[in-house]
């Protein structure tokens, strides 16, 4: 979630300088690119210069007020004028609170000129060059991806026959190509509830954490074989599954014996993908033979 992040600009101008390339790791913050601020820079002090007018416009007429004030008790002037001079100090006031959001407005929009990342990541790929003219009336523009390597998640595709049995919290197991023979081991945050349906086969797309990689990194878009914990195990008694073999008189293994393998019968629980839980029949420590064995029929 976040991993990737398109990082655009909301104002319109000339690209002066970008400050990544391809493969750069930078970290939240950092500053990206640069628009030509001539303009921008101009209209701020355009608006401070109006702001500086406001005010004195302001002190003028709140002196004008002050004088008023004291001649009015004098009757060197009407109610009527004493009035207009507190009605034009008030509109004085509320000019200067406009300018001052004016120039705030003008100094955000200055801020946009520079564009820096939003989050830590990897730059992915730059789409804008330097001299170029970026338009940002209808949407942003992008100038760089950001992938937060940090921030993957495994999306794994259910079909609907088993999704009734995933849950969040259960443990998974992953393996990528690029990392043949080594497991990543992640938790089921999340089940989507939209269906995704591909080749008239239902699936749900189960989100699963990622935990720790020792050192290797994983990246976006790679395939990923998932097995899911559905239920678990602890201290039992386990055997190979190539031990285990299954006739009309149920479950059973071969042992060592004083003339060969001997058939034993055992109760088997639950199978994983490489051991059978073993209820009874054996103990710690027998020995079974896993794979073909060649017997006499008497």
């Amino acid at each position: 979630v976040g991993a990737e992040v398109q990082v655009g600009s909301r104002v319109s101008g000339i690209l002066k300088r970008l400050h990544v390339t391809i493969g750069d790791q930078v970290p939240a913050g950092f500053l990206l690119a640069e628009l030509d601020p001539t303009e921008f820079e101009a209209r701020r002090n355009e608006a401070a210069a109006r702001l500086e007018t406001a005010i004195a416009e302001r002190n003028f007429w709140e002196l004008e007020l002050g004088r008023a004030r004291q001649m009015l008790p004098e009757a060197v002037i009407t109610q009527a004028e004493s009035d207009a001079v507190e009605r034009s100090f008030k509109t004085a006031v509320a000019q200067v609170s406009q300018a001052e959001a004016a120039l705030q407005s003008s100094e955000i929009q200055l801020g946009f000129t520079k564009i820096t990342a939003p989050i830590a990541g990897v730059v992915a790929s730059v789409s804008t060059q330097v001299g170029e003219t970026v338009a940002a009336s209808f949407a942003s523009p992008t100038f760089v991806t950001i992938i937060d390597l940090d921030r993957l998640e495994v999306w794994a595709y259910v079909d609907e026959t088993d999704i009734g049995r995933v849950e969040v919290g259960q443990r998974a197991t992953f393996t990528v190509d690029t990392y043949m023979g080594t497991d990543f081991t992640g938790t089921v945050t999340a089940i989507q509830p939209a269906a995704e349906v591909v080749d008239n086969v239902v699936n749900y797309v189960t989100l699963i954490e990622i935990g720790p990689t020792d050192g290797k990194t994983l990246r976006p878009e790679m395939t990923t074989t998932v097995n899911i914990e559905l239920d678990g195990r602890e201290d039992i008694l386990t055997i190979p599954n190539g031990a285990v073999r299954r006739d009309a008189d149920g479950a059973f293994v071969y042992v060592p014996g004083a003339e060969g393998a001997e058939r034993l019968a055992i109760r088997t629980g639950y199978r994983g993908n490489v051991f059978t839980e073993v209820l009874e029949g054996l103990e710690e420590g027998d020995e079974v033979i896993v794979g073909s064995i060649q017997t006499e029929s008497r």
